[in-house]
């Protein structure tokens, strides 16, 4: 049992980027969702509603990020220096005190989405927690939905489009699910039974399984919804939970350190 893949996913439902491997911190992985788009009010504005932000490809530059998206032309955007006005914005239910992005890449983004949005960026003193109910006091998460990190097995993605394809529907990436880690030589949803798991020497909590959304029926490399509703169709039929649809764990992790593709995953518990 290994990491086959890993993924980065600096901006908040940008297009993933594969990596060979990930810095572990208590928010989650370096860089992982550290950056926002907002709307003039403050909120969160993700693929779920916008879809053509999985077209958006957003590369760590230092601390800072590097934009690209079709038609676009490049913008290199730099960390908000400490003076940055900030604004408080909302994921969900919280409500996070953070720096804004320069102007310039508001535009940027605006242009591209088609409506005006803002960017911004989680540092150091733009604090949120996770969910008391399935963490420790202290524990905090980036941008991300609700977790520092998300696993899924390979086989679960594997066992999916064999279904889909025997309904004669075009199979899925992992990319439409976007894990940060995905998990190999195990059985499909193995990840749903494990309660610790060791993977590369840092120890994580699997605190809840990942409740699925409309997010799963965008097109990562088109931008747009699939007219089928996959995944989410086949998905009712044997992933249907009382809390909803579920497709891969979510992690907290209890230490720090690089993962690395390759590395070994030992379910603790």
């Amino acid at each position: 049992m290994h990491l086959s893949a890993l993924s980065l996913h600096p901006l908040k439902s940008c297009a993933p980027l594969a990596v060979e491997s990930l810095e572990v911190e208590s928010r989650g992985p370096r860089h992982d969702r550290r950056w926002l788009v907002v709307d003039a009010e403050g909120r969160f504005v993700t693929a779920r509603a916008v879809s053509e932000l999985v077209l958006v490809r957003a590369e760590p530059l230092g601390e800072g990020l590097r934009l690209s998206a079709p038609g676009m032309v490049p913008l290199d955007v730099a960390v908000p220096p400490p003076d940055a006005p900030r604004a408080m914005v909302t994921v969900w239910k919280d409500t996070i005190d953070a720096p804004r992005a320069d102007p310039a890449a508001d535009a940027w983004l605006s242009a591209f989405l088609q409506r005006e949005v803002r960017l911004v960026r989680m540092d150091e003193a733009a604090r949120r927690t996770v969910d008391p109910a399935y963490s420790h006091d202290g524990d905090e998460v980036s941008f991300a939905d609700g977790y520092p990190l998300l696993v899924i097995s390979q086989a679960a993605l594997d066992g999916l489009n064999a279904r889909l394809s025997a309904a004669g529907r075009a199979p899925l990436t992992m990319a439409h699910f976007r894990p940060n880690l995905v998990v190999d030589g195990v059985d499909a949803h193995a990840e749903d039974g494990w309660r610790r798991v060791r993977i590369g020497g840092i120890d994580f909590d699997a605190v809840k399984p990942c409740t699925r959304c409309v997010f799963t029926t965008v097109d990562p490399a088109l931008g747009r919804r699939r007219e089928d509703g996959e995944p989410l169709e086949i998905l009712k039929q044997y992933r249907r939970t009382p809390a909803g649809i579920t497709f891969g764990m979510n992690l907290i992790a209890r230490g720090t350190g690089t993962l690395r593709v390759g590395d070994a995953v030992e379910p603790l518990g």
